[in-house]
C-alpha cells in the first residue's frame, strides 16, 4: 500500500490506534465514521501492507526507575561496513541503549540511553560502553526536558 492510496479513513485509523492501540473494531469504527466491517479490512490491509508493523504497550521509562537520560554521539575509528555492523551488534546487545540512529554529519551514530541516574550512566560509559571496539569519540548531552513526544506520523487529509 502506497502513500498515495492511503485515504481519511486509513489515516484516522492510524491516528486512533496510536492514540489507543487497544481499540476495538467498534471503537475505531466509530472514531472514522464507518461501519465495523469496512474498517475491519482496512486494519487487515494496512497491517498486511506494512503500514501497521505491531502493537505494542508504551513504557513510562520514568515510572520504571530510569529517569536519567543521555545522547550519546558516536565517532568510529573507519566508517566501513564491517566497523558498523559490529558496533551496531554491540549497541544491540545493551538493553540501556533505548534508541540508536546511524547520522550524517560529524558523527556516525546517535544514542539515547536511559538509566536510574548519573552514576547508572557513568558506570555504563566506563565499565561497558568505552570498550566496544572501533569507538574513536563519544559526546555525551544531558537533555533537561522533553518538549515534544510522538509516535509515527500519520497522513493528515
Amino acid at each position: 500500500m502506497s502513500i498515495a492510496n492511503l485515504d481519511s479513513y486509513d489515516a484516522g485509523i492510524l491516528q486512533a490506534l496510536q492514540r489507543n492501540g487497544r481499540a476495538t473494531i467498534n471503537e475505531l469504527a466509530e472514531a472514522v465514521g464507518l461501519s465495523p466491517s469496512p474498517v475491519a479490512r482496512r486494519l487487515r490491509n494496512l497491517e498486511s501492507s506494512g503500514v501497521i508493523t505491531g502493537y505494542a504497550g508504551l513504557i513510562d521509562e520514568t515510572a520504571l526507575g530510569f529517569e536519567f537520560s543521555v545522547f550519546v554521539s558516536v565517532k568510529l575509528d573507519r566508517q566501513v561496513d564491517d566497523a558498523l555492523a559490529s558496533f551496531e551488534a554491540a549497541v544491540r546487545s545493551f538493553p540501556e541503549v533505548v534508541d540508536c540512529w546511524l547520522m550524517t554529519g560529524n558523527r556516525d551514530y546517535l544514542l539515547r540511553i536511559a538509566t536510574r541516574g548519573p552514576a547508572d550512566f557513568e558506570r555504563f560509559l566506563t565499565s561497558t560502553f568505552t570498550k566496544v571496539p572501533g569507538v574513536a569519540s563519544i559526546e555525551s548531552s544531558i537533555p533537561l526536558r522533553r518538549v515534544k513526544a510522538g509516535l509515527s506520523r500519520t497522513l493528515a487529509r
